[in-house]
């Protein structure tokens, strides 16, 4: 059996700021990068999703956003009202945050210029998936193919999220170590829907890694402001030319499915794979399918392209 390439942590000075990153698979493998989503470390593409997905032919990047995890913490902005809400929803009254997606996608092509990559397959979750609908959008010669995941448009006509995920959004974070891991195990258990006794066993394994790389919370009020202030990318989605494929669980109570279904509609060409009883998480048992369809819509791009 071939032993794949890994190269540890590194960090990369990208437009800017610092990046952290970590590759898995060979260098003269087609790259992919995994970006992650509001509040989420790239450690939330678990490891082993990361190495298959590398076995399947691809070079793999999963970095941290910037105002998380081992990246640069930025400042301003502060936390985010309820009125502010409500005004946005109801007033149309637009949200004021130090820096929106755009730049965050700016971060990531500021890290493929680093690595001397000049297009690759982007696979976004949630707000990860934002960032990679930008990057097709304002750079279209730098992605190969786009894999959307649990996310959406901007478009304000998507239901909002459940009252329960609205409420755990809103919460004011926790204080001390075991009160977070307590708190991540109720979070995870909230966006998963449902019982997965593997993915929980792992809660506790993943808090501990997640709070031992440092917290950030005043930098997910930011990446939050980021994605309000950023609005509905609905209408520029029609001039995406990369070959895409959105993915959503049926029962997603934070970016509802209806935000997949619009993301797929808004885009020329755009296939949709909605996964039976998957919520806002990526449980183990669903991967198979998740990465099967990942591979043979990049694979299928790269042949398209040749």
């Amino acid at each position: 059996m071939n032993v794949l390439a890994h190269q540890p942590p590194r960090i990369a000075h990208a437009n800017g700021i610092d990046l952290c990153y970590e590759i898995f698979g060979d260098a003269g493998a087609e790259p992919m990068l995994l970006i992650m989503g509001l509040g989420a470390q790239m450690i939330h593409w678990d490891d082993d999703f990361c190495w298959q997905l590398a076995a399947r032919g691809f070079r793999v990047i999963r970095f941290d956003n910037r105002d998380i995890g081992k990246s640069s913490k930025l400042t301003g902005g502060k936390r985010l009202t309820a009125v502010e809400l409500l005004k946005l929803r109801f007033l149309k009254i637009p949200i004021a945050a130090p820096y929106k997606l755009r730049d965050m996608a700016e971060d990531v092509i500021g890290l493929m210029d680093v690595l001397g990559i000049s297009s690759a397959h982007l696979v976004g979750a949630s707000m990860g998936g934002m960032i990679a609908q930008e990057l097709a959008i304002s750079f279209p010669q730098r992605v190969r193919s786009l894999t959307s995941i649990m996310s959406t448009t901007g478009n304000p006509k998507v239901p909002p999220p459940t009252r329960e995920v609205a409420a755990m959004l809103m919460a004011p974070p926790p204080a001390t170590k075991e009160e977070y891991y307590a708190r991540f195990a109720q979070t995870w258990k909230i966006l998963r829907v449902g019982s997965f006794p593997q993915d929980e066993a792992f809660d506790r394994a993943r808090a501990e890694r997640t709070y031992a790389r440092g917290l950030n919370p005043a930098g997910v009020g930011r990446q939050l402001r980021a994605i309000l202030a950023s609005g509905s990318r609905k209408q520029r989605l029609a001039s995406v030319k990369a070959p895409t494929l959105v993915i959503h669980g049926t029962v997603d109570p934070l970016v509802r499915p209806e935000g997949g279904k619009d993301t797929a509609a808004s885009i020329p060409g755009a296939k949709l794979l909605m996964i039976e009883g998957m919520g806002h998480a990526l449980p183990i048992p669903m991967w198979p399918e998740i990465i099967e369809a990942i591979d043979k819509h990049a694979h299928g791009a790269t042949a398209k392209a040749a």
